[in-house]
């Protein structure tokens, strides 16, 4: 009796132990990388952008909106935050919440939208496009004919944790929205950490466009989406270097640069200063170290300081007072690009673990 016990336990252990083994191989088997300066297609809603060029002189406003591919209501916790919840709670509320987000972002009225965490096909997200839940969601606010770019961010296998609920396998991106005729968009790749790291990092990436101006110039719209979970600080850094590199480029050619996006940092210095919050015990958002910022690029923090309202809160828990929350969204800006005003929309978290910020800017 007790040898048909052992011989039951360890055929147990051994299939257990197998397919840990598959599980393994299949996630070094089905993980990849896009290649780098990836040309990715404008696609037009409606009748196409609105405007052919940008103009010298003009006002136009860029708002930027992490939707947190849909799951994040106000009572909604993370596990990955150290919360409770894997996925959005139904495919209902997947609309529900994405249409919050753009429709918040969408009532600014932009002529250029930045969006980050947008799922195409993701086990968290109940397998909604987000794009045509974006798309539908323009058009009930007046803009329906825009030019568009999508980027893929990451393609990640199949995550079975936590166990009851598994967060599954998410394809993910980021999408960026013109009234004005954007003539091509590139991806390019980020850096991101090396070994098994790599495997929660995913891959990386921002995206670049180009809209003309009436001066024969050209205005380069960049949207980000930087790694928060790395335990090496320089792939941060790297990342940064790289963008500004591209940016710092782009300026000396004489061209117009405005970026925006979730930068998971700290862009405040120290949030802590301007909202009464809850600590973080293990804060990810580090500020950005001024002398990364090169001298041609303005970062752009949104803030009204008479009433400052935070861009991002973390997920651990429900948003409550007690909640940690800092400003990790915001712009990057060329220097012939004059910044007028940058603030943060409060939506209370009603949509998303981020409020959607925007930035007013005259070209030069």
């Amino acid at each position: 009796m007790k040898k048909k016990v052992l011989k039951g336990c360890l055929g147990v252990a051994g299939a257990a132990v197998l397919a840990i083994v598959v599980y393994v191989g299949y996630v070094f088997a089905t993980y990849y990388r896009l290649e780098d300066n990836l040309e990715i297609g404008v696609e037009r809603s409606g009748q196409g952008a609105a405007c052919e060029v940008a103009e010298i002189g003009e006002h136009y406003l860029v708002v930027s909106a992490n939707i947190g591919f849909g799951a994040y209501s106000d009572d909604y916790s993370f596990f990955m935050d150290g919360g409770e919840e894997s996925r959005a709670r139904s495919k209902e509320a997947v609309v529900e919440n994405v249409s919050g987000s753009v429709g918040a972002a969408a009532g600014q009225n932009p002529d250029i939208l930045l969006l980050q965490e947008v799922d195409t096909d993701g086990t968290r997200s109940w397998h909604v496009d987000e794009k045509e839940v974006i798309i539908r969601e323009l058009a009930k606010h007046e803009m329906e004919d825009v030019d568009y770019t999508y980027a893929q961010n990451y393609d990640s296998p199949y995550l079975f944790y936590p166990v009851l609920q598994p967060h599954g396998s998410n394809k993910a991106g980021i999408v960026t929205v013109s009234v004005m005729e954007m003539s091509n968009g590139v991806r390019r790749s980020l850096p991101i950490e090396g070994g098994v790291m790599k495997f929660l990092d995913l891959d990386r990436c921002y995206s670049k466009q180009r809209i003309k101006t009436d001066n024969g110039k050209e205005l380069v719209v960049y949207n980000l989406h930087l790694s928060a979970y790395t335990s090496d600080p320089s792939t941060a850094t790297n990342q940064l270097l790289l963008l500004f590199d591209d940016m710092v480029d782009e300026y000396e050619k004489g061209n117009y640069v405005i970026g925006g996006g979730d930068f998971n940092k700290d862009l405040l210095g120290n949030s802590s200063d301007y909202f009464e919050c809850g600590e973080l015990e293990d804060n990810w958002a580090q500020p950005i170290p001024e002398e990364l910022v090169p001298g041609e690029i303005q970062l752009v923090a949104p803030l009204d300081e008479s009433r400052p309202v935070p861009s991002c809160r973390n997920a651990d828990s429900p948003y409550g007072e007690d909640s940690f929350v800092l400003t990790v969204d915001g712009f990057l800006a060329s220097a012939n690009v004059e910044v007028v005003e940058a603030e943060v929309v409060d939506t209370g978290f009603k949509w998303s673990d981020h409020n959607p910020v925007y930035m007013e800017f005259i070209l030069k």
